[in-house]
């Protein structure tokens, strides 16, 4: 009877794993609000990941999009945007504002320091 109680836990925990790592994770894609002074920003909270996960900005229209870190974890601190050559410290507890260029269509991806947390913004 303890084997199979045993083989049960072991199957449960192979199945949440999988779906912690691997499962599908998906937010729903949050647009950035353009003010009246044709600008649009958006905040993104750093807090055991980022929230929202996917930002969609407005062509041609300067952004920024707003990191709020709430997690003092060191693989947190940093924000990373490689294919816009973006690598910065973000203080806990502090708004720390990052222009995206929207002259174009694009994805970036971006990343904490250690690469375990993602993100996307979507330039449309």
């Amino acid at each position: 009877m303890s084997k199979i109680v045993v083989m049960i836990v072991a199957i449960v925990l192979i199945g949440f794993i999988s779906w912690w790592f691997f499962g599908n994770h998906q937010q729903a894609a949050v647009a950035a609000d353009v003010s009246p002074a044709h600008q649009q920003n958006v905040q993104v909270i750093v807090d055991g990941g980022y929230k929202p996960e996917t930002v969609v900005l407005k062509k041609g229209i300067p952004a920024q999009v707003t990191f709020k870190r709430r997690d003092p974890s060191s693989c947190l601190e940093r924000v990373v945007f490689p294919d816009l050559g973006i690598n910065e410290f973000l203080p806990e507890q502090a708004d720390h504002p990052i222009t995206i260029d929207t002259s174009q269509t694009a994805e970036y991806d971006y990343a904490c320091g250690m690469n375990m947390f993602h993100g996307k913004v979507i330039v449309k």
